[in-house]
């Protein structure tokens, strides 16, 4: 190892666990929670009579007849247009969220992106016509935009080297929380008539009351001070976040590393250079291909796909809440075995066990599930079981580490313009995959299943030959410990 190389090794920068940085980590963390809670409070209100009847009669009449296709029963454009509508607007926020982390900070960001998540928790819930709901989703999705910007970079920048995996998932945990909480709200209102939906959408003030909070109390990270020219404020701030007074090597390395980012005029033009390329790509593709697995048409729509395949209404809503616990549970492996383990093992295992569930979901439903029929107790129960057994793949490997790579791969010059395109490519996949789920599930019927297997294996060639792992070095070394040496992505680096 070369002297360069000792001096930015992660054993040179001390540091240790204190309250405060915990609470940090906590408060922050809770833009995932009211993200998670937008995913899962979807599927859940959709379902609800009283929200058909009141905003979507059309599709109520469809439900009731009894001959009505299974595969088609939800096919509405408007109705996906209520979940979708959420996704579009944080696709648009996420690049006024980039220049918002740039200009003034991670703190800020976070802190608009919760009085956003505050006025479309209102407005949903007091909805009265189909154009207030879709307004109140616009604007949590503005929320989205700037919590999934601000939060992800917040948690990667104030980690320690050797816990930034963990905490950084901290975030994902929280989503999974979210949906968790999203799935028992919906379970205990769902008898609720006729309001229970109202009561399910107001709850979302919960959390972005808690993210609101959050965001006062948090410090403002030392990369995003120094970035603007805030030394003293930076190098106080570090070693209130590691707990030691020595942190003059990692101090230095920031420094070092924000005054190369000043010689790059604008952050978007620099990310269309070849040595740009590398984290970009790895990025965007990572967020596309943690939509393709199908994990949001399971979760956004968990309640509608298990009464397609014979509960009812209740039971569905139940089932939903036993993936909620699985996705939880499953997310604190990550936690635990990210910094162990590595990346590239989590997701390449997690291909296998998502190929699998979804090839057997599709075939048992090919096999048995006819367009006016439902599946037996037993074939009912296996499809939950595996759709289980999918989302406990997903958790540990690509709900997390998509966020966390893209998060830790770019250059200081570069990452907030470039988390801000990984993020938007989430929430254009999302959209899309939200917006037309329903609509394929009527047309493609059980093959949708296949249809995401397909993109499962060619995600796990991406892993084996395209990804780097990024395990224990330092975010700021980025480019001479990981790009450079990649067999592939050295050949961009200038």
């Amino acid at each position: 190892m070369d002297d360069s190389e000792k001096r930015i090794s992660p054993q040179n920068f001390p540091s240790k666990l204190t309250f405060y940085v915990a609470i940090c980590w906590f408060l922050a963390a809770f833009g995932g929670l009211m993200f998670g809670y937008d995913i899962g409070i979807s599927g859940g209100v959709t379902a609800m009579d009283d929200f058909q009847i009141k905003f979507f009669p059309k599709v109520y009449e469809k439900k009731l007849h009894a001959k009505e296709d299974n595969y088609c029963k939800y096919d509405d454009q408007n109705l996906q247009l209520f979940t979708s509508s959420l996704y579009l607007a944080a696709l648009v926020s996420s690049f006024g969220a980039s220049k918002a982390c740039e200009k003034f900070g991670r703190k800020p960001t976070i802190l608009i992106a919760s009085v956003f998540f505050l006025a479309g928790a209102a407005l949903s819930a007091a909805a009265m016509d189909v154009a207030m709901l879709i307004v109140g989703r616009i604007l949590l999705g503005v929320g989205v935009g700037f919590g999934n910007e601000g939060v992800p970079l917040f948690l990667s920048e104030i980690a320690p080297v050797k816990h930034r995996g963990a905490v950084n998932i901290l975030f994902q945990l929280f989503v999974t929380i979210g949906i968790l909480f999203a799935n028992l709200v919906n379970f205990a209102v769902s008898k609720i008539h006729p309001y229970g939906w109202r009561i399910s959408l107001a709850i979302a003030g919960a959390p972005a009351a808690g993210l609101f909070i959050g965001s006062i109390v948090i410090s403002e990270t030392p990369t995003s001070l120094v970035e603007r020219n805030k030394l003293e404020q930076g190098h106080k701030t570090l070693k209130k976040i590691r707990g030691v007074d020595n942190v003059d090597a990692e101090f230095n390395q920031i420094k070092a590393a924000c005054e190369a980012a000043k010689q790059a005029k604008s952050p978007f033009k620099e990310l269309m250079k070849r040595s740009s390329f590398p984290p970009l790509i790895i990025g965007i593709l990572l967020q596309v291909f943690q939509q393709m697995t199908g994990i949001n048409a399971i979760m956004f729509y968990a309640p509608v796909l298990f009464q397609t395949v014979g509960f009812k209404n209740d039971g569905s809503l139940l089932s939903a809440v036993i993936t909620g616990v699985v996705n939880v549970v499953s997310t604190v492996v990550s936690v635990v075995a990210v910094d162990k383990v590595g990346r590239k093992a989590l997701l390449l295992e997690a291909c296998v066990q998502m190929f699998i569930s979804q090839m057997a979901i599709g075939f048992i439903l090919h096999l048995n599930l006819t367009a006016t029929g439902s599946l037996t107790k037993v074939e009912a129960g296996v499809v939950v079981f595996l759709v289980c057994f999918f989302v406990m793949g997903f958790a540990w490997s690509w709900g997390p580490l998509g966020w966390l790579i893209p998060s830790e791969t770019f250059p200081v010059e570069t990452r907030a313009a470039g988390f801000a395109c990984a993020v938007s490519s989430n929430m254009l996949f999302t959209f899309v995959v939200a917006q037309a789920f329903l609509s394929m599930m009527c047309h493609l019927k059980a093959y949708i299943f296949f249809f995401f297997a397909a993109w499962i294996f060619v995600m796990g060639l991406f892993v084996v030959f395209l990804l780097p792992e990024t395990k224990g070095v330092p975010i700021d070394a980025m480019n001479e410990r990981v790009w450079k040496k990649h067999p592939v992505w050295k050949k961009f680096m200038d």
